[in-house]
């Protein structure tokens, strides 16, 4: 019996366990004038989960338990007496056995895998029936328990708000875990490459050229490693052009919705705007190398600037500041709608203009909100690959010409990571420390966003 075909039987369970002590609790009656300290709908869950969690609990284990012990069960058959020593040809025989038993292979290459396909999915069978009756014999103890213990004095609320409680902390440990896991990996591995090359070299370095060592004299080799060129890149494209083409058209945008559009027309505009943020990323790579770089291209050429390339900065920039429009723009709307009413009528009385209320009164006021939503859009851009994978180029160039190519850190970690590399060369474990760069950069900007808004949010909530 398989897995999931346990599960449905165990929520079947859970389900009439919660009926039927939700019905027993809706006969409780006060007693001495003191009315029942629960709801019937809580009666019902509490049983519930005492029918459903133990055995899910064990279902989760046994999951993992029973793929060996059934395998161990057809090797100790008369059928697996043949099999050779633990070694590559054993595994592929074991392998090749779960295959055809799951139905992921039709046909074998070993001939002692078909010999051992009987007593495999006998074992299989047993082992699963005898999961199945342990699975629900303790949903049936749990339950059984959980409603003798029904009573109208007793505190079944209290009880499954704790249960619920320990679910909630047990969802955020596993998101702390395991943000904790990938900065961990992420340290152990850029500590490995910092034993091969210096820490200086790689952070101040101006010559990237990751190449795996042909000779042991090559490995670490000056300027190898230098990753200035790959920061460069990245702040060149994402906090540079990108920011320059998203802050003026998401700010002028938000401004327009919130002080000139119409109720009508802002009902429509500003999900279209927010659109831009739903379309993948790889869309826009097509759209950057396909329309965006050969036009760029294009201008330069008729403009005369020489080196001009296929695949620029320029190109990726731009394409990169449209998709991140949708960021700037939903929070400088919110800072400006947040700003009291009172001030923009005040500066109206004055006599003042629309336009200089919202250039002298309004983008000031929300100006800690926008910040914010710039940080987080910058954030968003120096974490963006496939754009410049498809409009930038791979080069690593140290170069203003934004008509040039470059590459940004996430196209380098991509282009490390990519095919059969071995994890003991400098070369692959580059991408582990331009990875931690990378964290600790989106991290802060993430920490200094967070704070200016918390504190826009301090003076105007």
């Amino acid at each position: 019996m398989s897995i999931l075909a346990i599960l449905f039987l165990v929520l079947g369970l859970g389900f009439v366990a919660w009926f039927a002590a939700r019905a027993k609790a809706a006969g409780f009656q006060p007693e001495n004038g003191i009315r029942p300290h629960s709801r019937p709908g809580h009666h019902g869950w509490y049983v519930a989960l005492w029918a459903i969690v133990p055995a899910l609990i064990f279902l989760a284990v046994w999951a993992n338990i029973a793929p060996g012990l059934t395998m161990a069960a057809a090797i100790e058959s008369p059928a697996g007496a043949g099999l050779p020593s633990p070694g590559m040809e054993r595994s592929a025989i074991l392998s090749e056995v779960r295959g055809l038993a799951d139905g992921r292979i039709q046909g074998g290459f070993y001939p002692k895998a078909q010999e051992m396909l009987p007593a495999y999915k006998a074992a299989r069978m047993r082992y699963g029936i005898a999961g199945a009756g342990l699975a629900l014999i303790l949903a049936l103890a749990g339950g059984t328990y959980a409603f003798t213990r029904l009573r109208p004095d007793f505190r079944a609320r209290t009880r499954v708000e704790r249960v619920v409680m320990i679910g909630l902390l047990v969802a955020s440990l596993i998101a702390i875990l395991t943000t904790l896991g990938i900065v961990a990996s992420l340290l152990v591995e850029t500590m490995r490459f910092f034993s091969k090359v210096s820490p200086v070299e790689f952070l101040f370095g101006t010559s990237w050229s990751p190449q795996t060592a042909m000779r042991a004299d090559q490995v670490g080799s000056s300027g190898a490693f230098g990753a200035i060129p790959l920061f460069w890149g990245t702040i060149f494209i994402g906090a540079i052009i990108a920011m320059v083409v998203a802050i003026p058209l998401g700010l002028m945008s938000a401004i327009y919705l919130t002080q000139y559009a119409a109720p009508a027309v802002r009902k429509w505009l500003k999900p279209i705007l927010e659109v831009l943020a739903g379309v993948p990323t790889v869309v826009y790579g097509y759209f950057a190398a396909l329309t965006v770089a050969p036009a760029v291209r294009s201008f330069a050429v008729m403009a005369g600037i020489p080196g001009a390339s296929s695949e620029s900065a320029l190109a990726a920039g731009l394409v990169m500041g449209i998709m991140i429009i949708p960021f700037v723009s939903s929070m400088a709307d919110d800072s400006i709608a947040a700003v009291p009413q009172a001030m923009r009528d005040g500066s109206l009385a004055m006599g003042a203009t629309t336009s200089e209320t919202i250039r002298k009164v309004l983008v000031p006021a929300a100006l800690p909100g926008v910040v914010g939503g710039v940080l987080l859009a910058v954030s968003r851009a120096i974490g963006e690959t496939m754009i410049v994978v498809m409009a930038a180029g791979l080069a690593a160039n140290l170069t203003a010409n934004p008509f040039a190519s470059v590459t940004t850190v996430t196209t380098q970690i991509v282009q490390l990571l990519t095919g059969d590399q071995e994890f003991d060369s400098p070369k692959t474990l580059a991408a582990f420390a331009l990875g931690l760069v990378l964290f600790i950069v989106t991290l802060l900007l993430n920490i200094v966003a967070l704070r200016v808004v918390k504190k826009y949010r301090e003076v105007y909530e």
